[in-house]
């Protein structure tokens, strides 16, 4: 399952963190499984996203690094098999979608950033 930048902005942290492979669900596979921890600097400040592995996916990549540019939308990785993203937004952020609505990338707005 590919993934895409969920804003426009500047990446200032691209970081792969080694782990185990818990279902995706699990509520410790957030901070325990393999992941790739991105974060991207916007006109409206940071967001930051990561790529978790489950049980099945065992195998993630990231296309973007530290310094590198990019626009809402762009492919930026993937997850074999797929998996899980969470995507970590500013206080004060006005959330567009509900708990355990289902999402669709590049389709479905997740929120609008407060003004800086």
């Amino acid at each position: 399952h590919v993934q895409w930048a969920p804003m426009a902005g500047r990446v200032t942290h691209a970081i792969y963190h080694a782990g185990k492979y818990l279902v995706a669900w699990h509520p410790k596979s957030s901070t325990e499984n393999e992941r790739t921890t991105l974060v991207i600097e916007g006109d409206r400040g940071p967001v930051l996203f990561r790529q978790i592995a489950g049980a099945v996916a065992r195998r993630i990549k990231h296309y973007i690094e530290p310094g590198q540019n990019v626009v809402l939308g762009e492919e930026v990785g993937f997850i074999k098999f797929g998996s899980r993203i969470d995507v970590f937004l500013p206080l004060g952020t006005d959330i567009h979608v509900g708990l355990d609505q289902k999402v669709k990338g590049r389709e479905t707005v997740l929120a609008t950033l407060p003004k800086s």
